[in-house]
């Protein structure tokens, strides 16, 4: 029988290969370089190609945003587990400056958000908790800021088994 962890690396790394092959990420250059074996810390890149650059030679905003839609929404699934509910509910982007080359995200969760949200859900009622994520290019330079509203919420106990 595997342990625990065993599942969790398995897991964490066939997640992150369905990422790198998923169509939309194929298309638009997005690699997932790390996906922690705990589901805390992820970390993706693009590339700059012709595939998703825009008419003045930069990163397309739009792949810019894809890159780092799904992430939070992920770890949080995955370490909340099956009792909670966990969605996308709104994000807003702030192009700061252009992207010329590749361009890194990196996402993290720690201990005290976890708590937080089982804190705020513990009665049922819906959270919101604002992610921030910043993209930056291989010399560090700030390219976009993106802000993530997530909706999440415990299964009522008839759901949860």
């Amino acid at each position: 029988m595997r342990s625990w962890l065993t599942r969790r690396v398995g897991k964490a790394r066939l997640l992150r290969w369905f990422l790198t092959l998923y169509p939309p990420y194929l298309g638009a250059g997005v690699r997932v370089q790390a996906l922690s074996a705990d589901f805390r810390h992820a970390k993706v890149r693009m590339g700059l190609g012709w595939y998703n650059r825009n008419y003045v030679g930069t990163q397309f905003g739009g792949s810019l945003y894809s890159m780092v839609d799904p992430f939070y929404m992920l770890l949080l699934m995955e370490n909340l587990g099956r009792d909670y509910i966990v969605w996308d509910k709104a994000a807003s982007i702030d192009f700061v400056s252009p992207g010329k080359g590749p361009v890194y995200a990196e996402f993290s969760i720690d201990d005290a958000l976890l708590d937080e949200i089982r804190r705020q859900t513990e009665g049922g009622e819906k959270y919101l908790p604002h992610l921030k994520v910043q993209i930056h290019d291989g010399s560090g330079t700030l390219v976009a800021r993106v802000d993530k509203t997530l909706y999440v919420r415990r299964k009522p106990p008839a759901r949860q088994a």
